[in-house]
């Protein structure tokens, strides 16, 4: 067996904007038609599906000994599915002020996780923009929720968009990823070839390009970035839209900015954490292709995605980081559920103009803070059986102890009550089965969460100790 190569350490990078799918080869179409004065987009070369699968030795010389990095270790089997790794490469603009500045060579990666068969595929591309906050690419919106993507037949794509972590990958292994380049040599900084990268390789998707899906036909691709990548797919909205030909059919903006003026036929949906309501004061107000939801008691980056990444971690870098913060770190209360919710929102709403249900704004003070209950929980909002039928306190809150533990701000907290305090609001086992079924109850009837959450949320109330 081959022996891994010393892993290279990244340190974090600091996080960005913390104010804080494809079409069949005979009928490729666009969401839209584009006017003469917006450039059409180009559809990139493609090199795949690159071999190599874990386990594998990221510094091998041989490239079929070698994996794609942060390789899925979800059961793709147990769903029909498969993932492979594909490179794109081509020509991306750089802009300024929206407009073609210059025109330069690029050369990057797309990850895919799709349906073998197309019985099983639902027809919707999950485009992720890949965040790179942590100084590597992170499945941010995929790590989570692997099972409702694939029971619900949507196809994950993950795009490396950035520098940094595009940077990384050529370091983690030159073997396999020696030539990705996304700064022309460095002679783009910022990121500017980003845009463009990431609409290219929708277009390998919608055209199929080297059989990226496999013939599995996509009838719309939507966009997909969660905190970081929110931002840089903000920028993209705002900036570059008017200026090509569209790509996608609907943006999901998730923990991280979003638009602020809507007026393009796509719909967008943002989801919000409480730890992100926190720090928008005004949160803006749904319209006819806008919607925005808040959840109360969850977190930035909660525990879900955390536990769902350590083992990919610790393959990768033979550890992970570890965080010194003031309150025990990680809500568990599921953002995870209320994303899943807004994917197949998105989808309904692209393809058949039906708008997802609203929600409630989580409660603000007069100055412009959350307002909390007595026990510290979060007003309004979305609440999930897990903050409205409350075992613990979870909240979207946290800091750091110490000077190397920055990212805690983004955890929210976890505090578990005592036995005292669960008998006490749950005297029986009953009235707490009771109280989570009336809770799951109202959020699958609001659209707020899909029936296989609200289910396995059931389950994990029947088997818990609560109230014998």
């Amino acid at each position: 067996m081959a022996v891994k190569s010393p892993p290279i350490r990244i340190r974090p990078a600091p996080v960005v904007g913390l104010s804080l799918v494809l079409v069949s080869t005979t009928a490729l179409t666009s969401p839209a038609v584009a006017d003469d004065a917006q450039q059409q987009v180009p559809v990139p070369d493609v090199e795949g599906p690159i071999p190599g699968a874990p386990p594998g030795d990221p510094g091998a010389d041989d490239i079929e000994q070698t994996y794609p990095f942060f390789a899925t270790d979800v059961d793709l089997d147990e769903y029909g599915y498969v993932e492979e790794e594909f490179f794109i490469s081509g020509t991306a603009n750089q802009y300024e002020g929206g407009e073609v500045a210059s025109e330069h060579p690029y050369k990057t990666r797309v990850v895919v996780r799709r349906p073998a068969e197309q019985a099983d595929s639902n027809g919707d591309v999950l485009m992720e923009w890949q965040n790179v906050s942590a100084g590597y690419d992170i499945d941010a919106l995929w790590s989570p929720s692997p099972d409702h993507i694939m029971r619900s037949g949507y196809t994950w794509v993950g795009v490396s968009a950035q520098d940094v972590g595009v940077s990384q990958l050529t370091e983690w292994s030159p073997t396999r990823y020696g030539d990705l380049d996304v700064t022309d040599g460095g002679t783009v900084e910022n990121d500017q070839l980003s845009y463009d990268v990431f609409s290219q390789a929708a277009q390998a998707v919608r055209t199929n390009e080297n059989d990226v899906m496999g013939g599995v036909e996509v009838d719309q691709v939507l966009a997909i970035g969660a905190s970081q990548s929110a931002g840089r797919m903000t920028v993209y909205y705002d900036d570059i839209l008017d200026h090509i030909e569209p790509v996608f059919d609907g943006y999901g903006y998730m923990v991280g900015n979003a638009p602020q003026n809507t007026d393009r036929p796509e719909p967008v949906f943002q989801v919000l954490s409480e730890t992100d309501a926190a720090r928008t004061a005004n949160p803006r107000e749904d319209s006819d292709n806008f919607r925005l939801w808040e959840v109360a008691g969850t977190a930035h980056s909660g525990w879900a995605g955390y536990s769902a990444r350590e083992s990919i971690e610790n393959r990768e870098f033979d550890e992970r980081e570890e965080y010194n913060c003031a309150k025990p770190p990680f809500s568990r209360a599921p953002l995870e559920q209320p994303l899943n919710a807004s994917y197949d929102h998105l989808s309904e709403w692209a393809s058949e103009g039906t708008p997802p249900p609203t929600a409630e704004r989580i409660t603000r003070t007069s100055e412009g803070e959350l307002a909390r209950d007595d026990d510290g929980h979060a007003q309004g909002g979305i609440r999930l059986s897990q903050v409205e039928v409350p075992t613990a306190l979870n909240t979207g809150i946290n800091s750091p102890a110490d000077a190397d533990s920055f990212f805690c701000v983004l955890f929210g907290s976890h505090e578990p009550y005592d036995e005292d305090q669960l008998a006490e609001l749950y005297p029986t086992k009953g009235s707490y089965l009771w109280q989570v079924i009336r809770a799951e109850r109202q959020n699958v009837r609001d659209g707020y969460v899909v029936r296989a959450d609200s289910k396995e949320n059931r389950r994990e109330a029947l088997k818990s100790d609560i109230g014998r």
